[in-house]
């Protein structure tokens, strides 16, 4: 059997179609963001990842029509306005690609985790190297201009020591005890990232069209800031740093770089993907305080995403993925 020539599965077809439409959506940003860089290291980066998403790309189109599937439409010119004024400092479009990296090295890996046919997993591996390539440079250009915020520091102790006491789990009722580094990883990155949600939301909701979407994004700025509020209370109740906000990033342009679409779009992505992130921190969680954060959060977003749902729908924003086949409307006939 040829390798390379069995159909490919559901998933494989799935993995595909997310890449196009996420990888448009961030391409369409990145390509924005290059014309308002001054930093020419900066600008260095994003045309580097341009070219590598260009690559991508050629190749998903690919697969998909080999393989009988329509090309998602994603996101192009329409969406973006390359005259637009700056609404990001550079530093912020330098942090903007560093997080997506993150998200986009998640998205190869879980892809590749349900790809079998070779020359889809060898695509993926690529995809998987051209991340990390990015991942090391954004790192190495924010640490040499100052930029890069590093999780707080611990002391190490003398011994291995094991959990004797039931009140390891208590952060409500009792003593409890101060966080452990395992329980950082997944509250440090959280924050990261809906600072990251945060400002993206205050800019979007300066620059939208539509009312009904600035009302939206407004929310979700606001959303996103409890949630900060949140995870930075327990962290300071524990004396440990919280990474900087970075909303005076932001200019005051109101000239809008991006579609309404593609914000919404954006906006939901973010929303989409913190929920696996939750779910990571939830599960790694032993303290009731820091469970009982992560299941309000998981929850508020839940109804975050429902409502941008209904606006997507509304507006006919959102692409259907492929679907399985109605094997009742077919036996009916229609």
């Amino acid at each position: 059997m040829d390798k390379d020539k069995i159909q490919l599965t559901s998933s494989e077809i799935g993995s595909l179609w997310g890449e196009y439409v996420n990888g448009t959506m961030i391409d369409a940003v990145n390509k924005y963001m290059l014309t308002i860089i001054e930093d020419e290291a900066i600008k260095a980066i994003f045309e580097d990842a341009i070219s590598k998403f260009a690559r991508q790309k050629k190749q998903l189109v690919t697969f998909l029509q080999n393989e009988g599937f329509p090309v998602p439409v994603g996101f192009g010119e329409a969406d973006i306005n390359l005259e637009a004024k700056r609404l990001f400092s550079d530093i912020f479009c330098l942090n903007y690609l560093h997080i997506m990296t993150l998200h986009g090295m998640l998205g190869h890996i879980t892809a590749l985790g349900v790809s079998v046919r070779k020359d889809l997993r060898d695509f993926y591996d690529s995809c998987d190297n051209d991340g990390k390539e990015m991942y090391h440079k954004t790192i190495e250009l924010l640490l040499e201009r100052g930029s890069f915020q590093r999780d707080p520091l611990f002391y190490p102790a003398k011994n291995p020591e094991f959990i004797v006491s039931p009140d390891f789990t208590d952060g409500i009722f009792g003593k409890g005890r101060s966080l452990s580094a395992t329980e950082i990883i997944s509250i440090s990155f959280n924050i990261k990232k809906n600072i990251m949600a945060k400002t993206l939301s205050i800019a979007f909701s300066q620059v939208a069209h539509s009312k009904e979407v600035r009302k939206f994004l407004a929310d979700s700025e606001k959303t996103a800031d409890q949630q900060i509020q949140a995870f930075a209370k327990i962290m300071h109740e524990d004396n440990l740093p919280v990474p900087r906000s970075w909303e005076t990033e932001v200019t005051t342009s109101t000239e809008a770089p991006f579609s309404d679409k593609l914000m919404m779009y954006h906006t939901g992505f973010l929303y989409q993907a913190a929920q696996v992130y939750h779910g990571t921190g939830l599960a790694s969680a032993m303290r009731t305080d820091l469970i009982t954060t992560y299941e309000s959060i998981v929850l508020k977003n839940l109804m975050v995403t429902k409502k941008w749902f209904d606006i997507m729908e509304k507006n006919k924003w959102l692409e259907q993925p492929p679907l399985a086949p109605n094997r009742r409307e077919l036996t009916n006939g229609n």
